[in-house]
C-alpha cells in the first residue's frame, strides 16, 4: 500500500470511530509499526488528524461509531483467487431448496457467482450480496434489519427481537478476523453478538477463511473451532494449522485455485 493509499486508510479509520490505535493501523494497512507512526505524523502536522498516545484520533469525532476492522473494499482484493477458490468450494455444499444464511464478508461475497446457477433461500446481512444475487440470480433473498455499517457494507442489529430469530438454516456460511487454537476470532464486539444469533439459527456452520487468516490475531473470540462443521480454507494452509483443525473436529475442505480442491477428513 503506497503512501496516499495509507493516508485514505487512516483517515477512513477515525471518521468511523474517535480513536484508532497504532496496532489497529498495522493490520489495517499491513504496513510496519514504524511506518504508521511516520504516517501519523504526516497527518498531524497536516492538521487532517490528532496524534495521542498509542494511536490518532479524529479532530471532529463521529456521532456515529463505526465498527472496528478494514473496510470492505480494502479487503475485497485481497487473496482474490483464494477466495474465489474457497467460495467455489463452499456453494458445492448447496442444493436447490436450501435455506442458508451468508454472513457479510468478502469471501463470503466469492459465493454469489457460483449461487447464480441454484435457487436457494438466502438470509443475509450484506448489501452487496443481497444485490448481486437480486439482479443475476434467481434465488430467494432475505436481508437482515438493523443499523446500516457503509465502511464494512453490512446491516446489525443490536436487538434481540429481529428478523434473525425467525429464519432456520441448513448452513450458515461465514468468514473472520482470524482463526487460532483459541476459536474463531473477530475484532467487534457489535459483530460477535449479530454473528452469535446467526450461528444459533443454522443446523451447521460453515467457515471460510483463506490461510492468511491462521496468522490473524484479534482479542475477540466469536466461538470455539468444535462449534465449526467444516473449515474451508486454500491450499497454502500449513501442517501446523491443518493438524489443529482436524484435532479441534471440523471437516476441512483446502479448495486450490490452481488445481481444483481436495478434501482432508477431520482425525477421529
Amino acid at each position: 500500500m503506497i503512501e496516499s493509499e495509507r493516508h485514505r486508510a487512516i483517515l477512513s479509520a477515525v471518521q468511523a470511530r474517535p480513536v484508532a490505535t497504532v496496532a489497529e493501523l498495522v493490520e489495517l494497512t499491513q504496513a510496519s509499526e514504524a511506518t504508521v507512526r511516520r504516517d501519523i505524523a504526516t497527518l498531524h502536522m497536516q492538521k487532517k488528524v490528532r496524534r495521542v498516545r498509542g494511536g490518532v484520533e479524529s479532530l471532529a469525532p463521529p456521532q456515529f461509531v463505526g465498527l472496528s476492522g478494514r473496510p470492505f473494499e480494502m479487503n475485497a482484493t485481497r487473496q482474490i483467487a483464494e477466495k474465489r477458490a474457497i467460495a467455489q468450494a463452499a456453494v458445492e455444499l448447496c442444493a436447490d431448496g436450501d435455506a442458508i444464511i451468508i454472513n457479510g464478508g468478502t469471501t463470503t461475497f466469492q459465493m454469489v457467482h457460483p449461487l447464480a446457477n441454484r435457487r436457494c433461500l438466502v438470509f443475509t446481512n450484506s448489501f452487496p450480496i443481497a444485490e448481486h444475487l437480486l439482479k443475476q440470480s434467481k434465488n430467494t433473498v432475505m436481508l437482515a434489519g438493523g443499523t446500516i455499517y457503509r465502511e464494512q457494507n453490512i446491516v446489525l442489529s443490536p436487538f434481540e427481537n429481529d428478523v434473525t430469530k425467525n429464519f432456520a438454516a441448513r448452513r450458515m456460511f461465514l468468514g473472520a478476523q482470524g482463526v487460532s487454537r483459541l476459536g474463531v476470532m473477530e475484532q467487534d464486539p457489535l459483530i460477535i453478538q449479530a454473528e452469535t444469533k446467526l450461528i444459533g439459527q443454522a443446523d451447521e456452520v460453515v467457515l471460510m477463511v483463506d490461510s492468511t487468516k491462521f496468522r490473524n490475531r484479534s482479542s475477540l473470540i466469536l466461538c470455539p473451532l468444535d462449534r465449526i462443521g467444516t473449515l474451508i480454507t486454500d491450499d497454502r494452509i500449513t501442517d501446523a494449522d491443518a493438524a489443529m483443525v482436524e484435532a479441534a473436529g471440523p471437516r476441512l475442505v483446502v479448495a486450490s485455485p490452481r488445481r481444483g480442491r481436495a478434501e482432508i477428513p477431520a482425525a477421529g
